[in-house]
């Protein structure tokens, strides 16, 4: 919920961890966004990290601070800031779906591509096991990006946030499709509700109900299949077509989120109400809200996402004070970000917010090359974790210069074919 010299050109921002900018605005105006991504992605990779090197540490932060979801709702934040805008400047959800592919697959093939390839070569295992599943099923599930809701074990264990932001995609374009996109205030406490609701009601569900239910290999046809479907008739130029996939879409995402998440239901809902959260702030800052409204929508979201967490128990992975005191911290990172938005961000930090992406997806294929190596200690090793960002940094440089930037440049120029107006292009939307 991310990347040549250390500060490589920069044809088009990217507020998220995996979002460009919806347009030409000053640097000022998005190197905050910037920041909050340099911040997350340096969070997210220190708790990854310290496994290797820093286990004492890690030891005592985590109970008290869940480091890991601290970065991952700063970037869940961000990225339900941007992208919803991302859509309306378009006008045309068929390019804002390449846009999508554009940005999205090229580092995610690299990547899961390296991992493969590391494995072959004997360097390095990934985390994931597949278990009894088919080959098949688990490549098709990682190539909709909806893995993690599809009962799959992602390659990449960071992939999980991937699938969540493609179902808050789906959601964009199903509130866009039937012109209720701007009620992003009243979906957050909507959906921060129902957190609650399912945290009260004790999770009676366990994680990927649906494919208990159902089996993982027919859940992932008929998502897929939905998931086709929900972005081709979203994109066509019938507006009968247009609705129906959008809603086909937002209802499965919505589904898949709820029953059938890795993470418990309620949190899974608070990842979207987080998002929502997000882009209700942006409206609020462009005149689509008042903000006391979104003052209040980010009260009832903090309440319910506190309240829920505060009802479950502690476990090995998950304790109430360090996933709320991280809850907590990421809001007010992001607050502190807005409210200083017209502030000089200091050159370090956009250009690693700028190659967040890559740092967030190469930084587990790096972890897994020096954990068949250097491998993993018992006790700190602050020398072994700088060097690891040593290695990390100058490589996402090479990442983000050779792989993403090619990438959006070509799905700038597939998308520009099918803006409305353009000679063959999409439809405006009304």
């Amino acid at each position: 919920m991310q990347p040549p010299p250390l500060v490589p050109p920069r044809p088009e921002k990217s507020p998220s961890v995996i979002e460009q900018s919806p347009r030409p605005l000053s640097s000022t105006r998005l190197d905050w966004l910037d920041a909050l991504r340099a911040v997350a992605a340096l969070a997210v990779v220190l708790d990854h990290s310290s496994y290797a090197f820093l286990p004492q540490f890690r030891q005592e932060l985590m109970p008290q601070f869940n480091i890991g979801r601290y970065g991952v709702l700063l970037f869940f934040l961000v990225s339900g800031y941007i992208v919803p805008a991302s859509l309306e400047r378009r006008g045309c959800v068929r390019s804002f779906w390449i846009g999508r592919v554009f940005r999205m697959y090229p580092l995610w093939a690299a990547a899961v591509t390296a991992v493969l390839a590391l494995d072959l070569l004997g360097v390095a295992e990934p985390r994931a096991d597949p278990g009894r599943q088919s080959l098949t099923t688990v490549a098709v599930a990682h190539v909709t990006l909806l893995q993690e809701l599809l009962g799959t074990p992602s390659v990449l264990l960071v992939l999980w946030t991937l699938s969540y932001e493609v179902a808050f995609y789906l959601l964009v374009v199903a509130l866009f499709t039937v012109r209720l996109h701007r009620r992003s205030a009243a979906i957050a406490c909507f959906l921060a509700a129902l957190a609650a609701v399912s945290a009260a009601v004790g999770g009676a569900l366990p994680v990927s109900a649906l494919s208990g239910a159902v089996g993982t290999g027919p859940l992932v046809a008929l998502a897929t299949i939905a998931l086709v479907l929900a972005v081709c008739c979203a994109s066509a130029g019938t507006p009968v077509l247009r609705v129906a996939g959008g809603v086909l879409g937002g209802v499965s995402a919505l589904v898949l989120v709820a029953f059938n998440g890795t993470v418990a239901m309620w949190e899974g809902l608070v990842i979207l109400a987080v998002m929502f959260l997000g882009t209700a702030v942006h409206r609020a800052e462009n005149g689509g809200a008042g903000r006391w409204r979104v003052a209040g929508t980010a009260a009832v979201v903090l309440a319910c996402a506190v309240g829920s967490a505060y009802g479950q128990g502690d476990g090995a992975h998950f304790t109430r004070r360090g996933w709320i005191l991280a809850f907590l911290a990421a809001a007010f990172t992001f607050g502190a970000g807005l409210a200083a938005r017209r502030l000089r961000v200091p050159r370090p930090l956009t250009a690693l917010g700028t190659i967040s992406y890559s740092v967030y997806l190469v930084h587990p294929v790096l972890l897994t090359v020096t954990d068949g190596t250097v491998g993993r200690w018992r006790q700190d090793v602050p020398a072994l974790e700088a060097a690891f960002f040593a290695v990390l940094l100058p490589l996402c440089a090479l990442t983000y210069r050779y792989v993403e930037v090619p990438g959006q440049a070509w799905g700038r120029r597939v998308a520009r074919r099918f803006q409305p107006g353009s000679r063959g292009g999409g439809q405006p939307m009304w």
